[in-house]
């Protein structure tokens, strides 16, 4: 029988969350400190978070940065760059979702590191110090606020890939879940789906025995799914807290320690997005049904405890969690094909999958032993018309 794997844990970043939470900033950022406002489209300066964390910084030394994208690309942040280091910025605090929250993890390490920051991204260099990074977290979704991950995009190359920065994690974030009232459904149904398929490439492999790891990751799925279920009550505080406490526990590392993981799904939908700008969380819901019935056999049994741990089937087939979990996705109009989404592109299919291919990410591997022929079946399953 399988079992757990030796692990170490250790996440040092410091959670506030309520809705008093921003007050906490004061004592967080240094007041000698240089600080970085780091932020993405503005809605902060229409939504009155700018004018709350400015309030509180104000006897704090700011420069402002914004413009950081949904998908944030190498060619913004390494403006950015430019400025912290003109303007010798000791102190990086981002105010945003999870792609400004990677954005200053980039920004934390390539700001002292003299190559092209792309080496960075791609693994060649890997930094051992960072500025340092707060986060006051208005996007709930990625987990980002309190992880050492990242995802960055070259526009140039339409390659957008996943990092991993330790020196960068967050020192503190800030979770406050009113500010989350002001955002669009869509962005509120990215944010379900993303936490949901972050637990699931932690959870859906093969049974190792991990009766604290499964009971959480279930536990997250479970509530994921009632605000699903729930979603007319979206603006109801409640709901709101919880969206923003699952999606933070969905990737802070602990439902994942020791126990094998698939992140396939996230390293397929990478390529919808960059090619066609799709949102993450749309690009997820979209490939991942398509890819358990593809890994069906290796994943049958984890599939089968997942039918009856979370969506409390009677009969829990993997052939009928998979159907669960694409119903689950269609209740907040989200896609689960391309065909749902205003791309029109007869040839989808093969430009996604030879960028998948250009990109290193046809012969996956895995314990469900993912090669070029299984990865080709997905992709034209989920973009052929």
């Amino acid at each position: 029988m399988p079992h757990l794997f030796d692990f170490s844990y250790h996440n040092p970043t410091q959670i506030h969350f309520g809705l008093d939470s921003f007050a906490k900033l004061k004592s967080l950022v240094p007041l000698e400190a240089k600080v970085l406002l780091l932020y993405g489209g503005g809605s902060i300066k229409t939504n009155g978070v700018y004018d709350q964390v400015m309030a509180v910084l104000a006897d704090h030394q700011v420069v402002e940065f914004g413009g950081v994208e949904a998908n944030p690309t190498l060619e913004t942040l390494n403006l950015a760059v430019d400025v912290v280091r003109a303007q010798k910025i000791d102190f990086i605090l981002a105010v945003g979702g999870g792609s400004v929250a990677d954005g200053a993890k980039f920004i934390a390490v390539a700001a002292l590191y003299e190559g092209d920051g792309w080496d960075i991204v791609c693994g060649k260099h890997r930094p051992k110090q960072a500025l340092p990074v707060g986060v006051v977290l208005t996007l709930a979704a990625t987990g980002s606020e309190s992880n050492v991950g990242a995802v960055v995009t070259r526009a140039a190359s339409r390659e957008k890939k996943v990092f991993y920065v330790p020196p960068a994690r967050p020192r503190f974030a800030i979770l406050n879940p009113q500010v989350l009232a002001s955002l669009p459904d869509r962005q509120l149904a990215n944010g379900v789906v993303d936490a949901f398929v972050h637990v699931c490439e932690q959870y859906l492999t093969y049974p190792v025995d991990a009766l604290v790891q499964d009971g959480y990751a279930e536990a997250l799925m479970r509530a994921l799914k009632t605000l699903a279920d729930n979603f007319a009550q979206r603006r109801d505080l409640d709901w709101l807290q919880n969206l923003m406490w699952s999606a933070n526990q969905a990737l802070c590392g602990i439902i994942g320690v020791g126990v094998p993981q698939d992140w396939a799904t996230h390293r397929l939908a990478v390529e919808l997005t960059a090619l066609y700008g799709i949102d993450h969380g749309r690009t997820l819901s979209i490939l991942q049904p398509w890819l358990l019935r593809e890994t069906i056999e290796a994943k049958r049994a984890k599939l089968e405890q997942m039918g009856q741990q979370v969506f409390g089937l009677k009969q829990p087939s993997a052939e009928a969690t998979i159907a669960a979990i694409e119903a689950f996705y269609r209740s907040l109009d989200m896609p689960v094909h391309l065909a749902d989404t205003d791309v029109v592109d007869a040839d989808a299919a093969e430009r996604v999958m030879q960028a998948v291919r250009e990109h290193g990410n046809a012969a996956l591997g895995g314990h469900a032993e993912l090669d070029d022929a299984k990865t080709e079946r997905i992709i034209r399953a989920a973009c052929s018309r």
